[in-house]
């Protein structure tokens, strides 16, 4: 097939990225996942892997992880979701995204194994993790690293068997699904720690720690925690990079770089370093010299990524509360210390209906003077703006009367059309959102992105 057809081909299963009125229970089965690969093979098998679960920041810490290991001289294979412009983003090896012809050619493969399958049809999901993981085999990578799509033990990716475990923060997300209660997530982010590996986790609230210490401890797996037996320490940051040091479990790590901004982001980078750390459970050894560029080259789109200046441009992907907290955070700290970096800030925001829309405005209504509500065209849960605009309407008095616009090019016009040289436009509240923002961008009169 050609890589059009390839396109449609994906389209015709179903996305539980872009739907909410399904049965998690019912749709996220690992029988569906499993038949399929062993159609397949089991492509899967006899690739060292490493699994990354959790609410916000897998990617972050993935990428770091990625990078770390690729400036050890492997060849890595990284798996992520969800994409920000191209499906293409969500497969690549050493920098490199999967081409056009391998998606063809790989799917091919994943369209005679879905024709046995009678007549039960996997997910878009399912579909291309099937892809990832042929993909990866046939190219021999010596690792790959998977992000969980949804929670974790129901998750089409589960079906490996890691070298380490990653859980990244937990908070509350996808509540209709994982469940209402920290504990209740957690058990599912928890599925991916399996017996021999190990497990490294981000610093956690009390509830879901228990969850992960319980999980390790049933299935004999040691878990490293961020925070207690990985320590960091931010130095110094700007709007061009993070310095902090790491000390690890078997080395200290002075003076880290990285341009990936925000106290969250040190915090995703020292998980990285445990991660890499924890390898030599497995006798595979990765060098400080390693740690040190990997850190410094990781790059990941859409998270605290500053597009332009005069007037600054920043694209970040914040979805639930916890995200956004720390994205208000990361303004606050990097851009409002004196001298003061802008005058006003113009928030373009579009929200899925079935995220924390309230706890979301929450977080960032108080420090924005301008309101720019939009949606995305990418998916079908992207809630109104009218709807937006009366939760932020509970939340804020002082928030003024926000803009409503139907599309994302319409609401970065209006952006560019109200902001000075030194005000800030940042555009938040949905991957998809930014995605099209940054894809908007690109070649546009306002700003070149490489």
């Amino acid at each position: 097939m050609t890589y059009q057809e390839a396109l449609t081909y994906l389209d015709s299963f179903i996305d539980h990225e872009k739907k909410t009125d399904y049965d998690y229970r019912h749709s996220f089965r690992l029988e569906k996942i499993r038949g399929m690969l062993g159609l397949l093979d089991d492509p899967h098998k006899g690739i060292k892997s490493i699994h990354v679960a959790g609410t916000k920041g897998k990617g972050s810490t993935a990428a770091f992880i990625y990078s770390i290991l690729m400036n050890s001289g492997y060849r890595v294979g990284l798996y992520t979701s969800p994409h920000l412009v191209s499906f293409r983003e969500r497969i690549r090896i050493g920098n490199e995204l999967i081409s056009e012809e391998s998606i063809s050619a790989f799917l091919e493969k994943v369209k005679w194994a879905v024709d046995k399958m009678d007549p039960e049809k996997p997910s878009f999901f399912e579909a291309y993790t099937a892809l990832a993981f042929l993909y990866f085999k046939h190219e021999r990578v010596d690792f790959a690293i998977y992000e969980t799509g949804l929670g974790g033990r129901l998750d089409a990716t589960n079906m490996v068997e890691p070298l380490v475990s990653v859980i990244t923060p937990i908070s509350y997300e996808h509540m209709d699904k994982l469940g209402s209660t920290l504990t209740e997530i957690a058990s599912e982010k928890a599925g991916i720690i399996k017996a021999g590996g190990v497990c490294v986790s981000a610093p956690q609230e009390t509830e879901a720690l228990m969850v992960i210490e319980k999980r390790c401890a049933d299935a004999g797996v040691k878990l490293v925690l961020t925070g207690r037996d990985i320590i960091y320490k931010e130095l110094e940051s700007d709007t061009e990079k993070e310095v902090f040091s790491v000390s690890g479990s078997f080395g200290k790590y002075v003076n880290l770089e990285t341009g990936l901004l925000g106290s969250h982001q040190v915090e995703n980078a020292a998980t990285a370093i445990g991660v890499v750390e924890a390898l030599k459970n497995h006798n595979i050894v990765v060098e400080a010299r390693a740690v040190h560029a990997g850190i410094s080259a990781a790059e990941w789109s859409g998270r605290f990524e500053i597009v332009r200046r005069e007037p600054f441009v920043v694209l970040d992907g914040a979805q639930n509360r916890a995200s956004a907290r720390a994205l208000a955070g990361t303004v606050k700290k990097i851009f409002c210390s004196a001298p003061k970096k802008f005058e006003k800030l113009l928030l373009v925001i579009g929200i899925s209906e079935d995220k924390d829309i309230h706890g979301i405005l929450e977080e960032l209504a108080p420090i924005s003077d301008v309101v720019i509500i939009t949606k995305s065209k990418m998916i079908d849960r992207a809630a109104e703006p009218s709807r937006i605009a009366e939760e932020l309407a509970r939340v804020s008095n002082n928030a003024g009367m926000p803009s409503l616009t139907n599309n994302v090019g319409a609401a970065l016009d209006k952006a560019f059309s109200i902001a000075g040289k030194d005000d800030l436009i940042l555009v938040t509240g949905s991957l998809f959102v930014v995605g099209e923002a940054r894809d908007k961008l690109k070649g546009q009169r306002w700003q070149k992105i490489q």
